[in-house]
């Protein structure tokens, strides 16, 4: 069958279009991944907690603002910062930023956090400057390290005794525990501790670094504002990105689907192939081998064999494989029963040509169709078991799959706590990706298996 004549054919199937697109739209998320999340490095610090501390904890997704009363503020990050540097004498300099941040919402941010990297010694200084002319000094901080070194200040928690002077000059409340950001942006009354009001307006962070020695070096500073609602899909109770965690697992599902389908159908149809060349003895022997294999229940031995072995994705599709192979073999077997009876093949072993030669270059060719369906049919499966695997804690830890959200999830309390966002985008991600190629394969076994039967 030509490939012109098989996209003709295949263009009149509607199910079968629907599931290329989604294909095609699967494989350009794998390979513009690094363009579509936020955090590039998901897929290889998934379990790095340290990679993720700036984000707020179980935060919803950013677009839940357009469906409630009340607006959430959005995490922001505020890296490229401008600093002016002036010299005060031969060992000592400042550098100044005044970053603008439009404070318009009802529900403050979660935490701020002034980060970055520095070898030396350097003071850091951060005076905010509110709306309504308010000022508090935010942090004043001494770092020291004579190597590089990370610093990381959660002016929420450092800022705490100053904010908490800066409330009581409006409000005294002595039993009353404060609410460090709650009071940074909220309006200058009677009532800012036990009732605050938002302030809305701009809010201007003076940022001064002192650097008290001459070979001070401080990088990449930044600020971020790690809001009340976070990202496209939101975080765990990790602060794990759930967007940059699902985007990372689609090659890891093509992947699983794709490899395992591959190899299982292959050595199936080979398998088919050669008991129903041979026949008689040989072909009792592999059916009964077939009938052994077919009737053990796969997914209790996965869960067995991944608790016995060091729990990896080779091991995993290994251990797929070695029972999905079991699938085509009948229907293979009863379409090589026919195509042995061909002319040509027994013009081939008149002519003397091997056994390997016959099976190999006249029969299985035929039936590389079907085999196509077939790996299309089998892809789903292989991705729903990973998933299963990996939602019961027997997965690759190493890697990040959309099983392993799910299983993260439910261990998380994700269902009892309402984090639906935790739990409801890696499930339809799951059935995206079965349907996907459960409508290629039906689509392709329409249209393929009439031309298998009528030769």
């Amino acid at each position: 069958m030509q490939l012109a004549d098989f996209w003709k054919e295949f263009k009149q199937v509607k199910f079968g279009i629907i599931g290329l697109i989604f294909l095609v739209i699967f494989i350009l998320i794998t390979i513009f991944e690094h363009f579509l999340i936020p955090f590039p490095e998901a897929s290889t610090r998934w379990r790095d907690i340290t990679y993720w501390e700036d984000n707020p904890r179980n935060a919803p997704p950013v677009w839940i603002n357009w469906f409630t009363e009340k607006d959430y503020t959005p995490t922001t990050y505020m890296n490229n910062l401008e600093f002016e540097e002036k010299t005060i004498s031969p060992t000592m300099s400042v550098s100044t930023a005044i970053l603008e941040y439009d404070y318009n919402y009802d529900v403050p941010p979660i935490d701020l956090i002034y980060r970055g990297r520095f070898k030396g010694s350097f003071t850091l200084n951060i005076v905010l400057e509110r709306p309504d002319g308010n000022t508090i000094n935010l942090v004043n901080k001494n770092f020291s390290s004579p190597t590089w070194k990370d610093f990381r200040v959660a002016i929420s928690n450092e800022a705490k005794n100053a904010v908490q002077s800066f409330a009581k000059r409006f409000q005294n409340v002595s039993s009353q525990t404060i609410k460090v950001n709650s009071t940074i942006f909220s309006e200058a009354n009677k009532e800012i501790i036990t009732n605050p009001v938002p302030l809305k307006g701009t809010y201007k962070f003076n940022i001064n670094m002192i650097k008290t020695s001459a070979d001070t070096v401080i990088e990449e500073p930044r600020l971020i504002f790690s809001g009340a609602v976070s990202g496209i899909l939101g975080t765990d109770n990790a602060k794990r990105d759930i967007w940059s965690g699902l985007i990372a697992g689609t090659k890891w599902a093509l992947f699983i689907g794709l490899l395992t389908s591959a190899i299982s159908i292959s050595v199936g149809v080979i398998y088919g192939v050669v008991s129903a060349y041979y026949g008689g003895l040989v072909d009792s022997i592999m059916q009964r081998i077939w009938e052994i294999f077919m009737n053990i229940p796969l997914l209790p031995v996965l869960i067995v064999l991944s608790a016995i072995f060091k729990p990896s994705i080779w091991s995993l599709i290994t251990m797929m494989c070695l029972f999905f192979w079991v699938g085509p073999v009948k229907t293979v077997r009863s379409m090589a029963l026919q195509i042995k009876e061909e002319t040509y093949v027994e013009a081939a072993k008149a002519l003397g040509a091997s056994n390997g030669r016959i099976i190999f270059k006249h029969m299985v060719p035929i039936l590389i169709p079907y085999a196509f369906a077939s790996m299309a049919l089998n892809v789903p499966s292989a991705i729903l078991y990973e998933a299963t695997v990996s939602l019961l804690g027997l997965g690759d830890a190493t890697i990040v799959t959309w099983g392993q959200i799910l299983h993260d999830a439910m261990n998380g309390g994700a269902v009892t706590n309402g984090l639906w966002w935790w739990v409801v985008p890696p499930g339809i991600s799951i059935a995206l990706i079965g349907m996907t190629f459960a409508f290629i394969g039906f689509a392709m076994d329409t249209i393929l298996n009439p031309k298998l039967r009528t030769r």
